[in-house]
């Protein structure tokens, strides 16, 4: 079984980490965890003038807050875990990738807006349950 753990350093994350080392037996066995966290792309116009070896560091360094915590808890738990960044918008990249890696399952913590904050504000996890065709567990 391949499950994408959608990560963003939040509250939330950490809440989805807890309640899936607690409830260990959902997903047992497992054969692989892939966490990944998307970091917001730059504009284009200020990408245009920032040399790509430049934006790729500052995408790496801003996705290596989110998952070296998420890795040594994976490491604390004994989870076999892989690691993924990518840079876009977080609802299409995390749909795009659980469809494109044939992922089993999507796992992410949501903050839980009642249904007129997510009509107001927006949700990444309304968007992904909207635009995945794999399975998604919702943690709040």
């Amino acid at each position: 079984m391949k499950v994408l753990l959608a990560v963003d350093g939040s509250v939330y994350t950490k809440r989805m980490l807890s309640y899936l080392a607690a409830h260990d037996e959902l997903l047992q066995p497992v054969t692989q965890y892939t966490a990944l966290t998307v970091v917001d792309e730059l504009p284009a116009y200020p990408r245009a003038y920032i040399a790509s070896s430049v934006l790729e560091a500052y995408y790496k360094d801003e996705a290596d807050k989110v998952l070296e915590p998420v890795a040594a808890y994976a490491k604390q738990k004994g989870w076999p875990l892989e690691t993924l960044r990518k840079a876009g918008r977080a609802s299409d990249v995390v749909a795009e990738t659980a469809q494109a890696g044939r992922y089993d399952l999507v796992v992410m913590g949501s903050r839980g807006h009642s249904g007129l904050g997510n009509l107001v504000l927006g949700s990444t996890t309304t968007r992904v349950l909207a635009n995945c065709t794999v399975p998604v567990l919702v943690i709040r």
